[in-house]
C-alpha cells in the first residue's frame, strides 16, 4: 500500500471517515504518522473550542473575583480554587461518571458521556479557572494613573471598563494566556486517557501513539512522532497569540512592548 493510499484511507479515520479497522502488523512510519496526526483533529478541537467559550467565562469569573459584593466574588473564588487545586485527570475520570449517573436517570444527558461534549465541558471549566486567575491578576496591576486619566476624561461605569480598563488587563494577562493556551492543548491529551472512552477506536493523537507502542513494544517511534505534532501546534499558537499581543500593544514603542515567553509547567 502506497503512502498517498494510507492517508486517503486512514488521515479522517477518527472521525469516523474511511478504513474501519486499524492496520494490525507490519505498522509502516506512514501509517503511524497519518493515525497519530488524524487523531490531532480532536486535540485541536478540544483546545479551540475550550478556549474560545472559556475565555468568555474567564472573564466573568476574573470580574466577579474583583468585585466588592461577595455575593460574586466568593462563588468565583470558589469555582476557581476547586478547578486550580484538583489536577484535570480526577476532573476527567469525576467528570465522566458524574454524566454517566445522570445518563442512567435523565436521556438528556447521554450525549455527556461522549468525549466530544463531556470532556469539552471538563476542559472548558478547567481552562475558565485557570484564565481567570490570569486575568483577576491583570485587573489588580492596572497602573493606577490610568484609572484616574479615566475618572479625568468624566468615563465611569461600563464606558470606563470597556475604553481603559479591559483594555489595559488584557495587554497585563495575553502573554501568561498564551502560555494557558498551550498548556490547553498539551491538557488534551488526556481526554480519552482519563475516563472518556474512546467509541470505535475513534481516539486523539495519544491514543493512536499508545496503540503503535504497545502494539511494536517500542515507544520510541509513536511518541516522537507525537510530540513533533504537539511542537508544530504550539508554534502555530505562539504566532497566533504574538500577532495578537502585537495587536493589543500595537500603541506602544517597540521597546516597551511586552514579549510572550514561554514557562514551563511542571503539573497541570
Amino acid at each position: 500500500m502506497s503512502c498517498l493510499q494510507t492517508i486517503q484511507d486512514y488521515g479522517l479515520r477518527s472521525l469516523g471517515i474511511g478504513e474501519r479497522l486499524l492496520p494490525k502488523d507490519n505498522f509502516t512510519l506512514c501509517e503511524q504518522f497519518t493515525l497519530i496526526g488524524s487523531g490531532m483533529i480532536w486535540n485541536i478541537y478540544f483546545g479551540i473550542v475550550a478556549l474560545v467559550t472559556g475565555f468568555a467565562f474567564a472573564t466573568a469569573l476574573g470580574l466577579g473575583k474583583a468585585s466588592s459584593n461577595i455575593w460574586l466574588r466568593k462563588p468565583s473564588e470558589w469555582f476557581i480554587f476547586l478547578f486550580r487545586g484538583s489536577p484535570l485527570f480526577i476532573q476527567f475520570f469525576f467528570g465522566y461518571f458524574l454524566f454517566l449517573s445522570l445518563k442512567s436517570q435523565y436521556a438528556f444527558f447521554a450525549p455527556f458521556t461522549a468525549a466530544w461534549l463531556g470532556a469539552l465541558i471538563v476542559l472548558f471549566f478547567n481552562t475558565a479557572a485557570y484564565s481567570a486567575e490570569i486575568f483577576y491578576g491583570a485587573l489588580q496591576s492596572i497602573p493606577k494613573g490610568d484609572v484616574e486619566a479615566a475618572d479625568a476624561y468624566g468615563l465611569s461605569g461600563w464606558h470606563r471598563f470597556r475604553r481603559v480598563i479591559w483594555p489595559t488587563s488584557l495587554r497585563l494577562a495575553w502573554p501568561a494566556y498564551t502560555n494557558e493556551a498551550i498548556f490547553l492543548f498539551h491538557a488534551t491529551t488526556l481526554v480519552f486517557f482519563s475516563g472518556f472512552p474512546a467509541w470505535q477506536q475513534r481516539g486523539d493523537a495519544l491514543y493512536y501513539a499508545s496503540y503503535f507502542a504497545d502494539k511494536t513494544f517500542n515507544p520510541f517511534v509513536p511518541y516522537p512522532i507525537l510530540a513533533g505534532y504537539f511542537i508544530i501546534l504550539t508554534v502555530i499558537v505562539i504566532s497566533v497569540f504574538g500577532m495578537i499581543n502585537a495587536r493589543l500593544n500595537r500603541h506602544l514603542p517597540q521597546e516597551n512592548r511586552r514579549k510572550i515567553r514561554l514557562r514551563i509547567n511542571l503539573i497541570r
